[in-house]
C-alpha cells in the first residue's frame, strides 16, 4: 500500500530500507582512522595542515574543518614547541662579520648558495648537556651537515660542515651565516671558509630574528624528538638525531614553506624544473 502511496517499485523501497540498516557514519569512521594513522605514523608531529596535505597526496580530498572535528573527538593533538631555551650563544670578546643577509643576498634563490647554522643543547639522563651542530640549507630547509658533541667548541661546527661539504651540497661562494658565537669567530672556522671560498656572515648583535630558520629547526627538533625529555647518554641521542633528521626531517616531513613537501622532494623538484641546477624563481621561499 505505502509503495502505491509514494508510486515506487518494491525494489526501490526494499533498497532504501537496506540503505538506512547500514551502519551509520561508516566513511565518516575510515576518514577518521586515516587522519589517526597519519596522526601516529608522524609521531603526533603533524597537525590538521599537514595532515590535509598528506592525505592529499595520497589521493584523498577532506577539508581542515572536518580533520579538526576527526582529531578533537579522538583527543588527538599536534606536539607544539616550547619558547624558552638555555643560552647556547657567548659573543663577548667576538670579532663579528658583516650581516650578508641584510644586504640584500637574501633575494638569492639557489641551493648551496646560502647556509645557516646554529648550536642548541640535548639534556641528558644524568642532568648534563651534550650539544648540537647543524647547517641548513636556506632555500630547501635540508639539514645537510650536522654534528653532536659532549663539548661546544670550534671543532663542533667545523666538522658539521665538513660533512655538508664533502656531500657537495655548499656551493663555491656561497654564504655561511650563523649568529656571533665563539664557535663562528674561531680561528680555524674561519680558515675553513676562506679555503672554500665562502662568503661568512652573521647576525646583528642581539637580534635573533637573522637566524630565525635555524632557530625554527630547533624549536621543532626540541618538540618533535625530545618532547620535554632526556636522553640515556651521548649514544643514543646521537642515535636518535641521526633518525630524526636523516630519516625524517630531510626526507618525509612536510613543510609549508616548501608547498608541503619534504626538503628532499622540493631539492629533487628544484633540479627536475632547472635541467639539474637547483635554483629556484619563487621568492616566497626565502
Amino acid at each position: 500500500m505505502l509503495c502505491r502511496v509514494m508510486r515506487v517499485s518494491m525494489s526501490g523501497y526494499y533498497l532504501w530500507r537496506k540503505r538506512l540498516s547500514r551502519p551509520p557514519c561508516l566513511k565518516r569512521k575510515k576518514l577518521a582512522d586515516l587522519i589517526r594513522n597519519c596522526y601516529f605514523e608522524n609521531r603526533r608531529r603533524y597537525g590538521t595542515r599537514r595532515i590535509k596535505a598528506a592525505l592529499q597526496k595520497a589521493g584523498i580530498e577532506v577539508g581542515r574543518l572536518q580533520i579538526r572535528q576527526l582529531m578533537s573527538e579522538q583527543n588527538l593533538k599536534a606536539i607544539q614547541p616550547k619558547s624558552s631555551k638555555p643560552k647556547t650563544t657567548d659573543s663577548k670578546g667576538t670579532l663579528a662579520s658583516p650581516n650578508l643577509l641584510a644586504e640584500g643576498n637574501a633575494s638569492i634563490f639557489a641551493s648551496g648558495k646560502i647556509i645557516v647554522g646554529d648550536i642548541t643543547y640535548v639534556p641528558l639522563r644524568n642532568g648534563k648537556w651534550c650539544y648540537l651542530a647543524v647547517w641548513q640549507d636556506k632555500i630547501t630547509r635540508r639539514i645537510i651537515g650536522w654534528r653532536l658533541a659532549e663539548t661546544m667548541t670550534a671543532e663542533l661546527v667545523i666538522s658539521a660542515l665538513k660533512k655538508a661539504i664533502l656531500k657537495g651540497l655548499v656551493q663555491a661562494g656561497a654564504i655561511i651565516h650563523s649568529d656571533r658565537g665563539s664557535q663562528y669567530a674561531a680561528k680555524e672556522f674561519r680558515l675553513l671558509l676562506q679555503a672554500n671560498c665562502f662568503r661568512q656572515s652573521m647576525s646583528g648583535k642581539g637580534n635573533c630574528y637573522d637566524n630565525a630558520q635555524a632557530e625554527s629547526f630547533f624549536s621543532r627538533f626540541k618538540a618533535e624528538l625530545i618532547e620535554g625529555g632526556a636522553f640515556e647518554d651521548v649514544g643514543q641521542a646521537r642515535s636518535e638525531v641521526f633518525s630524526y633528521i636523516e630519516g625524517y626531517y630531510n626526507r618525509v616531513r612536510l613543510h609549508s614553506s616548501l608547498d608541503y613537501k619534504s626538503p628532499m622532494e622540493f631539492e629533487l623538484e628544484l633540479k627536475a624544473k632547472n635541467g639539474g641546477r637547483t635554483e629556484s624563481l619563487v621568492s616566497t621561499f626565502s
